[in-house]
């Protein structure tokens, strides 16, 4: 028997009816000869209120008491699937991510999975048991309840499909697919049947809200086969697996866009060794994640340095970087969060030339200023002004032909 690992998303088990449906999926699934193991997301919106509700009980709410309250959605979620499929006539049991145990780090908010033992899992699908997880917790190794980031459940899943060597790992979602650009803002895009690893990567860290970037990362690493799929079709889905000749032969598979930035500017910093490690050690001891970093030329000794960090982080960089700066003698600090950034991805760009050039080109002419650029292999990202986010998008998409199948 094939051991199938399935997620829900929030919409997909949004109310009871939703989850009814779920049920039956995965009953089908079952009653097709395998062993499943479904991972679910709290209800639609459910993290949302309890977030809001941390936060009205506290400005800067305890970090371990925030992950303790904001797991509980799912918890709720895999009960409720439970008693559903128990009702169905099929044996299922609902597990918390410290009963599994799911062991990650102390990073509260943004754990990361050091192990998972699945023996307890592996016991009851010989049971045939349906064992239905609770996503986006896991404990650290005092106990403590932690949680994986926003969209931690899509991580859940994969880190469960690698250790019971899951033949699959489908993410059901709102949507039927990855697409070459978000179709909410682009009426030209196009669903994918199959996509690498590394561009799937490329595109959740730029932005793109169907997988979590940590998540694939995992698949890459495990080789797992995933299949992001919609729970209210019955499409084919798209693929996320291996390279292929296929995948070479597109010179762009997507464009991306992340309004989530701030863009911090440090004026008049003194051009030494030892300064820039002085900055960026302090936002790392304190999980900040900083994405893109421009340094000017140096001039009469000094230079200007510009990184982005997640807009919802910028609070807590600006008080740290503000303290660093008046240490090492900086002029000032200047903060912008109306930017937004727009990403191009695609493993064609490793033997193709000229693609940065018709992205600027592209941009130019529709009057997008850039104000920062970032490349890597596959992919080339630039900050722009966040008006310009939908119009960038749609203008990058015709320049590439990405509506055409190739």
């Amino acid at each position: 028997m094939a051991i199938v690992v399935q997620k829900y998303g929030g919409t997909s088990v949004a109310d009871l009816n939703r989850i009814e449906n779920v049920a039956k999926r995965i009953i089908k699934t079952k009653e097709a000869g395998n062993s499943v193991v479904v991972v679910v997301s709290a209800m639609a919106g459910e993290t949302d209120r309890l977030i809001q509700l941390a936060h009205k009980a506290a400005e800067d709410p305890h970090e371990r008491e925030y992950d303790a309250l904001i797991s509980i959605g799912e918890q709720v979620t895999a009960s409720l699937l439970s008693i559903i499929l128990n009702k169905m006539g099929h044996v299922a049991k609902s597990y918390l991510g410290f009963q599994i145990k799911i062991l990650t780090d102390q990073a509260y908010k943004k754990a990361r999975i050091i192990q998972i033992d699945a023996k307890k899992i592996t016991k009851e699908l010989k049971k045939g048991t349906i064992v239905v997880v609770a996503g986006f917790q896991g404990v650290d190794k005092e106990n403590n309840i932690t949680t994986l980031g926003r969209g931690g459940s899509d991580t859940s899943a994969v880190a469960l499909a690698a250790a019971l060597k899951a033949g699959v790992c489908d993410i059901y979602t709102d949507v039927e697919g990855v697409y070459t650009a978000d179709p909410n803002i682009c009426s030209k895009a196009r669903m994918l049947s199959k996509i690498s690893y590394e561009e799937m990567l490329e595109m959740a860290r730029t932005g793109a809200k169907v997988l979590q970037p940590r998540s694939v990362e995992l698949a890459k690493k495990y080789e797992v086969p995933v299949c992001v799929r919609s729970s209210f079709t019955d499409g084919g889905g798209t693929l996320v697996t291996k390279e292929d000749e296929e995948m070479e032969k597109e010179l762009i598979c997507g464009v991306t866009y992340d309004r989530d930035q701030a863009k911090i500017t440090v004026v008049r910093v003194p051009d030494r060794p030892g300064i820039a490690a002085r900055l960026f050690t302090p936002l790392a001891e304190n999980n900040i994640v900083v994405d893109m970093i421009i340094q000017n030329a140096s001039i009469e000794g000094f230079t200007d340095l510009t990184f982005t960090v997640s807009r919802k982080e910028i609070k807590k960089a600006h008080k740290i970087i503000g303290s660093v700066s008046k240490d090492i003698g900086a002029k000032k600090l200047e903060i912008d969060d109306d930017v937004a950034k727009v990403s191009i991805i695609g493993v064609g760009m490793v033997s193709h030339s000229g693609v940065a050039a018709k992205m600027f080109s592209a941009l130019a002419k529709e009057g997008v200023n850039i104000l920062m650029i970032s490349t890597s292999e596959i992919k080339i990202s630039c900050v722009i002004q966040a008006k310009y986010t939908e119009l960038a998008v749609s203008a990058l998409h015709d320049a590439f032909g990405l509506d055409k199948k190739k």
